[in-house]
């Protein structure tokens, strides 16, 4: 179990503002909580930032990754007679989730409140109410009732946006619902590894490299530039997996199950891992009696 140091630091992570892009909010809470911890700490130019805890040897260099940015938008127009705000994906959306959404819009002054709305199904024929409102479609309202009064909000073409969601513990407290687990709890999983292994005083024959990178969710970017800084011998992507048991999804489509311990990507569309480090990973996840779920 995570003790209340680190599930504060999860919480001010998940709940901070970082879409691709904007992420140096989540930089710096990272930063300060990871100084104590590094033995030196690194970056490239496009923001990613590695944490250095050197062990017995110079090699090999193990790179943990994790994402820090999340999926968001960026603010494209203002409409000049009722201030309603257009929008573009920062990342990948599924349109059919973003109606009633609220957000939070970075400024040029100070952080806003709006909430994603459409064209209310009243006024729209029975055959459009069937299908799903594409993003185009829809607008950003915050509260506001002219471009001008908008722009008095210090809100711009290009501001970013993300959503609201606090952290919040359902009934059993044993699940948590948020924004941003997609891949702040990679970066978390970083964190604590390199935090426990400097407390715990915790011998390693090579040097960890634990790096927070940055517009993953626009083209993987943050990771391909840290790997040049790097040059990692083995790099451990620590990413979120899909959890399979929810209703309507086969057993094949995605067999990892909430609960049920950590996952070992074992192929995707883009990348088969390395055989013998795969294999390597669950043999010691064996000998640790670790509940290894391969996805």
């Amino acid at each position: 179990m995570f003790d209340d140091k680190s599930l504060a630091v999860f919480k001010r992570l998940v709940e901070s503002f970082g879409p691709s892009g904007f992420e140096y909010e989540v930089a710096q809470i990272i930063k300060e909580y990871m100084q104590p911890y590094a033995d030196d700490i690194i970056s490239d130019k496009l923001g990613t930032i590695a944490y250095v805890a050197k062990g017995t040897a110079q090699r090999p260099r193990v790179l943990l990754a994790g994402h820090i940015d999340e999926i968001g938008f960026v603010i494209s127009g203002i409409d000049e007679k009722t201030g309603f705000l257009t929008f573009n994906p920062l990342g990948g959306w599924w349109d059919q989730v973003l109606l009633g959404q609220r957000v939070i819009i970075r400024t040029s002054k100070n952080s806003i409140l709006g909430v994603i709305s459409a064209k209310p199904p009243h006024l729209i024929s029975a055959e459009e109410r069937k299908k799903t409102v594409e993003m185009k479609n829809m607008y950003i309202d915050i509260g506001v009732s002219s471009k001008t009064e908008a722009e008095e909000t210090g809100v711009e073409i290009g501001s970013p946006a993300v959503p609201w969601s606090p952290l919040t513990f359902t009934n059993k407290k044993n699940v948590v619902m948020g924004k941003a687990f997609d891949d702040r709890i990679g970066a978390f999983v970083m964190m604590e590894t390199i935090r426990q292994i400097k407390e715990a005083e915790i011998p390693h024959p090579n040097i960890i490299y634990g790096a927070a990178t940055v517009q993953e969710e626009v083209g993987l970017r943050g990771a391909k530039t840290i790997a040049h800084v790097v040059d990692p011998d083995v790099a451990l992507i620590l990413e979120v997996d899909i959890a399979g048991d929810v209703p309507g999804i086969k057993q094949t489509e995605a067999p990892t199950k909430m609960g049920k311990g950590p996952t070992l990507l074992t192929y995707d569309r883009s990348m088969i891992p390395n055989q013998y480090l795969k294999n390597f990973v669950i043999k010691k996840a064996k000998e640790a009696h670790i509940p290894l779920q391969l996805s």
